[in-house]
């Protein structure tokens, strides 16, 4: 028997580092090849790893809620001897998983923990150089982070995502000491704390509850502290119910409280980070304008009714974000300067001969723009199946760097949230994006006369040194026609 160890991979597109998220083997287990041995949490969702041999684990060698960089070894395998395995070759008992490239000299590029580059890769994908050393994060990971985010999806189907929930932040370890003095001040405020009326019943009971009668405001006659005002302070200065919405749970548990349960410390990481970084570097790069338009969707509204009955849309949910997808489809290829990007680098603009449709969607991770493959070539049962698949794969925390990349267009669903309008940022390397707004029925000037017509409100943000303001306002306009009148559809197929 050897021991072999496996480093982190670089499982997508250059990510530098993971979190150990929950280890699924344990020190004496035996496991076998392609055995899934730990969840990771990358920049862009949950994956997990295979083991490359078949042996017996002798080591785990990173705890988990742990950081650590693309080729750090993470776990250690006995291996039977002269039984190489079908992960490839080792270096000094490290191993080089499958379709590692060789280094130089013909040896694996995978090496040891203190090579420069570990060229450690799962199958498809390039090497990427990485330090070994690991980051312990600053937070308490919980060892069943994926059961959690399971729990709260179950929980966000079943309840409304506009209801808010009250949740109590963990009490503090001990009962909240009183006030501190400042030290430049202590002399004075000893003086002041001496001054206080109070009656001896009530200094017993401020005592007892932490609070420092200095900074009680007195309402007593003559300015005497009251018991009332006592108890008053205490529930001020006291530990606040924390609301907040079921989604949030799984970041929230991984926070640090502080120890006047007041505060809690959320390490910025994994899908917050990278959106944070994204947004920054979209809303100080591309100059962002935004037109608006307010639509009469009425018949909109009967079509996604039509729709539910037809019994090939049986399996798949219909809702007016389908019909709002194909109108922006239409409308890219009635204007497709609209579909590009803008090299910087070379200076050119890039004009993508296909679509890939972003769909932001709301996750327990935060927010993540899956896109729609080549969503121009579909018709809308195809749309509809797609948009199912990125939806549920996406809540599950299980979508790909594949799934994120090579977006061309985005919409953003803020009705669901019951927002009329809003100014979207765009994604980055897109030359725009929808904000797809609530529908609500409202009095309309229609044919003549008023009348109660469904209506929403459309947004559309747009790349300026791609788009002028009137290719931005005509791209609009022609999806608002689509859906005030969906029949337009059929000519501009």
């Amino acid at each position: 028997m050897k021991n072999q160890r496996f480093p982190l991979p670089d499982v997508g597109e250059g990510l530098t580092e993971a979190e150990i998220v929950e280890w699924q083997v344990a020190v004496g287990d035996s496991v076998e090849v392609n055995q899934t041995i730990v969840e990771i949490e990358t920049a862009k969702s949950l994956v997990e790893l295979p083991s490359p041999w078949t042996g017996t684990v002798t080591a785990l060698l990173v705890e988990p809620g742990t950081t650590v960089d693309v080729g750090t070894p993470i776990i250690e395998i006995a291996v039977p001897d002269g039984a190489g395995g079908p992960a490839g070759s080792t270096q000094n008992g490290t191993a080089t998983p499958a379709g590692s490239a060789p280094g130089p000299g013909g040896a694996p590029a995978g090496g040891d923990a203190q090579d420069e580059s570990s060229g450690s890769v799962l199958v498809g994908y390039g090497t990427v150089e990485a330090k070994a050393s690991g980051r312990r994060r600053r937070h308490q990971a919980a060892p069943a982070a994926t059961a959690v985010v399971e729990a709260v999806d179950t929980r966000v189907q079943a309840a409304p995502a506009s209801v808010a929930q009250p949740v109590k932040a963990p009490a503090p370890a001990a009962p909240r000491p009183a006030t501190p003095a400042p030290a430049s001040d202590t002399g004075t405020t000893t003086a002041a704390r001496a001054r206080v009326l109070a009656k001896p019943p009530v200094r017993k009971l401020a005592k007892d509850l932490g609070v420092d009668l200095a900074g009680v405001h007195a309402s007593g006659p003559g300015g005497i502290v009251t018991r009332e005002d006592v108890v008053s302070h205490a529930e001020r200065s006291s530990v606040r119910t924390l609301t907040h919405y079921p989604d949030d749970e799984p970041w929230l548990a991984s926070g640090v409280v502080s120890p006047d349960g007041r505060q809690t410390r959320v390490p910025v990481r994994s899908v917050r980070k990278r959106t944070a970084e994204a947004m920054v570097a979209s809303a100080f790069t591309a100059p962002h304008v935004t037109v608006l338009h307010t639509v009469d969707v009425t018949k909109t509204m009967k079509l996604v009714a039509a729709l539910k009955e037809d019994r090939d849309f049986t399996d798949v949910k219909v809702t007016p974000l389908l019909v709002a997808a194909k109108a922006v489809l239409l409308a890219v290829k009635r204007h497709p300067q609209i579909n590009a990007s803008w090299d910087d680098a070379a200076q050119e603009i890039i004009y993508k001969h296909y679509v890939n449709l972003g769909i932001a969607a709301a996750t327990p991770r935060g927010l993540v723009v899956p896109n729609i493959k080549d969503a121009h070539t579909l018709d809308l049962l195809g749309i509809a199946k797609a948009l199912a698949g990125l939806t549920a794969t996406a809540r599950a925390g299980r979508t790909s760097v594949t799934d994120m990349s090579d977006g061309t267009i985005t919409i953003t669903n803020l009705g669901v949230f019951g927002i009329d309008t809003g100014t979207p940022i765009l994604n980055p390397g897109e030359a725009g994006i929808l904000a797809f707004g609530a529908i609500r029925k409202q009095p309309w000037v229609h044919k003549g006369k008023v009348k109660p017509r469904w209506v929403t409100q459309l947004s559309f943000s747009f790349d300026h040194r791609l788009a002028d303001g009137e290719l931005g306002a005509r791209f609009l306009s022609d999806v608002a026609r689509v859906l005030e009148e969906p029949a337009h559809g059929l000519v501009w197929s």
